[in-house]
C-alpha cells in the first residue's frame, strides 16, 4: 500500500463536498480526483486544483485508486453504483435504507468476491455508528430495551416530501426528539413508546402565490408515512427567513439503551451525536471506513462488509502500538 491512500469522490454533493473536506484533514490520504456523471467544467470543488472527470473515465485509473467513496442517493444511484463500482474498485458507500440493506450487502458481497474487491457498505452514523452502539447495547446489556431518538435535526428526505405538495415554493422538515420520551427512557423506566410518542416533526413552509395555507398545511400533516403517523406542525415563512434561518444541515440524536444486569442493579448505556453539519459528519465516518476498506484490501480481506465486520483500530490512521500505548 502507498504511504498515502489514494482516494476517489464518486459524485459531488454536499456528501462528496464533505469528503473532500474531510480527506484534506487526514495526512496519510490523497485526492486523485472527483468523478461525476455532470459536465465536469460545471463542478465546483473546495479546492480547486482537485481533478474533475467524467465517470465513464474510472476505468482507466483503476491503478491509480486505492478506494472509491461514493457520495450518491440510496434511492437509486447506490443500488447500482455501488455493485457495479465494486466489481473494479474498493468502494465505501453510505446506503441508508435500512429495510433494504441485506439484498443491497448480497448484490455488492457478490460483485466484490469475484473481483477481489472490499467494499464497505452502509458507514456513516445510522446506520453506521449508531448501528453499532446498538450492538453494543444489546450484547453487554441482554435484558434491556434499545431506544433510538433522530433530530433536532433537518431531514433531507422529509424536506424533499414537504416540497413535493402543491402550493409548496420551497421547505424545509425538522426532526425533534420528545423530551419527556427522553427522560423516561434516561430514568431507566424502559417505557413502550410508539411512533407518535418519540418524536414530533415541525415543517418551516414557503407557499406558493396563491396557494391556501389551510390546503398545505392539511395535505402535509394527513401525508401517510412520512408525517401522518407524528404530531407535525406547519409554520409558515417568507422566502428571505428560510434562507437566513434554515440553510444548514444540523442533526443527530441518541441511542440509549436501558436495562439490568441484576434485580438491584439498573444500567444505561448512552450514545449522542449533536452535528451542526450531517454531510460533514457523515462524510468524515466514511472516509475512516475508507482507510479500513484498503487495509482489509491490503491484507487479502475482500467481499463486503458492515461496521459489524471491521475492528475499531482500523479507522485510526495510528499503529496498533500507538493505540495501546495512547488510548487504551
Amino acid at each position: 500500500m502507498n504511504a498515502q491512500l489514494r482516494i476517489g469522490i464518486v459524485g459531488y454533493g454536499n456528501l462528496g463536498r464533505g469528503v473532500e473536506r474531510s480527506i484534506a484533514l487526514n495526512p496519510d490520504m490523497r485526492l486523485v480526483g472527483v468523478f461525476t456523471r455532470r459536465d465536469p467544467d460545471s463542478v465546483r470543488t473546495v479546492d480547486p486544483a482537485v481533478p474533475v472527470r467524467g465517470v465513464d473515465e474510472l476505468d482507466a485509473m483503476q491503478d491509480e485508486i486505492d478506494v472509491l467513496v461514493l457520495c450518491g442517493g440510496s434511492k437509486s444511484d447506490l443500488p447500482e453504483q455501488t455493485p457495479q463500482l465494486a466489481s473494479r474498485f474498493s468502494v465505501v458507500d453510505s446506503f441508508d435504507t435500512h429495510a433494504r440493506i441485506p439484498e443491497h450487502f448480497a448484490a455488492v458481497d457478490a460483485a466484490a468476491r469475484a473481483a477481489g474487491t472490499t467494499a464497505v457498505i452502509s458507514t456513516g452514523w445510522d446506520p453506521g455508528l449508531f448501528s453499532l452502539q446498538r450492538l453494543y447495547g444489546e450484547a453487554i446489556l441482554p435484558q434491556g430495551e434499545t431506544y433510538t431518538f433522530w433530530g433536532r435535526g433537518l431531514s433531507q428526505g422529509h424536506s424533499d416530501a414537504i416540497r413535493r405538495v402543491p402550493g409548496v415554493a420551497a421547505g424545509v422538515q425538522y426532526t425533534i426528539p420528545s423530551d419527556d420520551a427522553v427522560a423516561r427512557v434516561r430514568a431507566g423506566e424502559r417505557p413502550e413508546l410508539g411512533t407518535r410518542d418519540k418524536h414530533t416533526r415541525e415543517c418551516v413552509v414557503v407557499l406558493a402565490d396563491g396557494a391556501d395555507p389551510d390546503a398545505v398545511r392539511e395535505a402535509i400533516v394527513s401525508m401517510p408515512d412520512y408525517f401522518e403517523p407524528y404530531d407535525t406542525t406547519v409554520r409558515f415563512v417568507s422566502a428571505e427567513e428560510l434562507t437566513r434561518d434554515h440553510a444548514g444541515a444540523p442533526h443527530g440524536g441518541f441511542v440509549i439503551r436501558s436495562g439490568t444486569t441484576s434485580d438491584a442493579s439498573s444500567q444505561t448505556m448512552e450514545f449522542r451525536l449533536a452535528l451542526e453539519s450531517n454531510p460533514e459528519f457523515t462524510a468524515s465516518v466514511l472516509v475512516a471506513y475508507a482507510r479500513a476498506a484498503a487495509r482489509l484490501h491490503a491484507s487479502g480481506d475482500h467481499g463486503a462488509k458492515t461496521p459489524f465486520d471491521i475492528a475499531p483500530g482500523l479507522l485510526s490512521p495510528k499503529t496498533a502500538e500507538q493505540l495501546r500505548a495512547e488510548l487504551l
